[in-house]
């Protein structure tokens, strides 16, 4: 009897260490919601989009026109108008610190990360993408596009000053901006 309740406990363990496992093992598809300007969910699952970052949804830029406007939640409009309920494909590459499933996602073959970079919605974080992206960056930058058209705080920096208990606003626009 003492076997049979040990192997019972076995398989209980088994079956709960099997279901811990990350999401990240398969690839994710189906409808997207889009939670930030470089965050989606798919059937439940956080998905962070490998080698970019966008601007915070509290996060504002300047235009040309030098008006402040909310870069990040234009960001997740943009991609959520690009998406436009067509079913998204992700393939895990591993899992960030937030345990959010890291992921390349792409729609009809067109890489997000990539489209939301050269439309200047996001930039290159070279960090995690090695530059995978900085082409598309480029292109955005000389096209003046998006960010690019005003100036903006890097979306690390801006994550950084809010840490140190800064106000968005302030956080938002500094002396360093890029032109």
């Amino acid at each position: 009897m003492r076997l049979r309740s040990f192997t019972l406990a076995q398989l209980i363990f088994a079956a709960v260490c099997v279901g811990a496992l990350p999401a990240s093992a398969d690839n994710l598809s189906g409808q997207a919601s889009v939670i930030d300007g470089d965050t989606l969910e798919i059937h439940g699952t956080r998905i962070r989009l490998w080698g970019i970052d966008a601007p915070e949804s509290s996060q504002l830029c300047r235009g040309e026109d030098s008006l402040s406007y909310r870069c990040g939640a234009k960001a997740a409009n943009e991609l959520d108008a690009f998406i436009a309920r067509r079913p998204v494909d992700c393939s895990p590459v591993n899992l960030d610190q937030y345990r959010r499933t890291v992921a390349v996602c792409s729609i009809d073959g067109v890489d997000l990360a990539e489209w939301l970079v050269r439309n200047g919605l996001a930039l290159d974080w070279p960090t995690y993408s090695k530059g995978k992206y900085d082409n598309a960056q480029r292109d955005a930058e000389h096209a003046g596009r998006g960010i690019w058209a005003g100036s903006y705080v890097e979306p690390w920096l801006f994550r950084a000053c809010i840490r140190q208990r800064g106000r968005p606003g302030d956080c938002s626009d500094d002396a360093n901006s890029h032109p």
